[in-house]
């Protein structure tokens, strides 16, 4: 079983942030630090993004410390750019990661003060004196339940699993969800000429404010307003509303980007809306997010009363195991708030294993 003075779970943009600074901050690759990482290749869960997100049309992706993003084709997909980048700039620093490993559980080790133990699928262990956890969403995409979901003969899928729109061609789609994603998704629908249906639960609120810093900021607050109190985070839409953009405002004009409201139940052949009408449909796409994937974590029971798990004010730091670290959670799930919270963690980290080697603490183990 191999010791690290640190172990990080996950190569995206929030893991690959921390291992650059962890490298940054003295701590040797492989000697001292390892990433651990369940994909085949580099590009964390934009390697699995479907082919028509193009770099252009994606939510963005904020630059890794050290290493600029140089502009890509706007019609290139988003999952081959982010994992060309992804993978250069491992090797360019020369970062440790291992994959596929695949985690599945974190657990403490011999008592409540020493390393926390990490364990693969495939029944390789570390133990680690800290563990910053970069997981992200992608392996947990959100099925909500309705009354006759398991009746409708049709098509369900959730975004994590869509390919093209071309398969809807001539077919009757209801997206269900309030985000961007599930705008995206019925223009792609439309233009492969799919008749299109959306669903949301509230009025869809489009933003004409610009989404500049001072927005940022404030979205990063009250996020973070939840997560310090130990609640689930926000949803992005929740915490963000809607861009009004030229490409939305002309959806809104031309009635594909128009709520018919709440989905009441679904029947054999297609759904009941919450006003009584009823659609007849071919497919449902359900376009209704993701959750934090911290199955792993569980042995820990890091969990608050509230459903969340419970962080410090510097956003990283997990006030149930001080030895853990969650980026890309609450607040710092954006690619910028990933990036800077890889910085965060790696830093929180550092100072955690500087006092735990300092003489007084190490006599004091010593002692116990």
């Amino acid at each position: 079983m191999e010791a690290l003075r640190s172990l990080v779970i996950g190569a995206g943009q929030a893991g690959l942030s921390a291992a650059y600074w962890l490298q940054r901050r003295g701590l040797g690759p492989w000697d001292d630090y390892v990433v651990l990482d369940a994909n085949d290749g580099a590009g964390g869960a934009w390697r699995h993004r479907w082919a028509s997100l193009t770099f252009d049309a994606a939510h963005g992706l904020h630059p890794l410390p050290g290493l600029p993003l140089e502009a890509p084709d706007p019609n290139e997909p988003s999952s081959a750019v982010v994992s060309r980048y992804y993978g250069e700039y491992e090797r360019t620093f020369g970062l440790p990661i291992l994959r596929p490993a695949r985690v599945t559980s974190v657990t403490r080790a011999a008592d409540d003060d020493g390393p926390l133990l990490v364990r693969a699928v495939d029944g390789r262990e570390w133990l680690a004196e800290t563990v910053i956890n970069a997981t992200g969403t992608w392996d947990r995409p959100h099925w909500p339940h309705y009354p006759g979901q398991e009746l409708f003969r049709g098509r369900q899928l959730h975004t994590h699993d869509f390919v093209s729109a071309e398969e809807f061609r001539g077919q009757r789609v209801l997206v269900v969800g309030g985000g961007t994603s599930a705008l995206q998704f019925l223009l792609q629908l439309d233009a492969a000429g799919a008749t299109t249906f959306w669903s949301t639960r509230r009025a869809p609120e489009f933003r004409k404010a610009p989404f500049d810093a001072d927005w940022g900021v404030d979205v990063e607050r009250r996020v973070s307003e939840r997560t310090r109190a130990g609640l689930p985070p926000l949803s992005v839409v929740a915490a963000t509303g809607l861009p009004l953009t030229e490409q939305y405002r002309d959806g809104i004009e031309s009635g594909v980007l128009v709520s018919l409201g709440p989905l009441a139940r679904l029947t054999s052949g297609g759904a009941v809306l919450a006003d009584g009408r009823e659609l007849e449909l071919d497919a449902i796409l359900w376009a209704t997010g993701f959750r934090a994937s911290l199955g792993h974590l569980s042995p820990l029971r890091l969990r608050e009363r509230g459903g969340g798990v419970l962080m410090a004010h510097d956003g990283v730091s997990v006030v149930r195991e001080p030895r853990l670290f969650l980026v890309g959670y609450g607040a710092s799930a954006s690619t910028i708030g990933a990036t800077r919270a890889g910085r965060a963690a790696a830093l929180a980290a550092r100072q955690r294993l500087e006092a735990d080697h300092r003489p007084e603490n190490a006599q004091a183990a010593r002692s116990a």
